[in-house]
């Protein structure tokens, strides 16, 4: 009877053996070679005052737009609590106009109580 999964014929080498040419090719001398290299020579000072400004663009505009999604939840999360109450959410903002508690009942008795 044939195996109905014959083992596939061009296997690649394990990973530990693959890490290990790897690691053969980077000590042997060669160059590495980085995806992004870094700048050969500095750049001149208006290039990087232009990034500099773009860079501090874009973060004041993700951060302004950290702050609006921060408020817009905030007040959407008290709306949705004063729908579901039917009043204010957070008692301390509104007026509390619960009646005094009753005074505790009264002894009729002159002695003092023993426990």
């Amino acid at each position: 009877m044939a195996d109905p999964n014959p083992p596939p014929q061009n296997v690649p080498p394990p990973s530990s053996a693959k890490a290990a040419t790897e690691t053969n090719k980077i000590f042997s001398g060669e160059k590495v070679h980085f995806p992004n290299p870094p700048d050969p020579t500095n750049p001149d000072p208006a290039i990087l005052r232009e990034q500099w400004k773009y860079a501090i663009r874009q973060y004041s505009r993700m951060y302004s737009h950290a702050w609006g999604t921060a408020l817009l939840a905030g007040a959407s999360f008290f709306a949705l609590g004063w729908f579901i109450k039917g009043g204010n959410p957070l008692p301390s903002f509104g007026t509390h106009h619960d009646p005094p508690p009753p005074p505790p009942p009264a002894d009729n008795t002159d002695q003092p109580r023993r426990a």
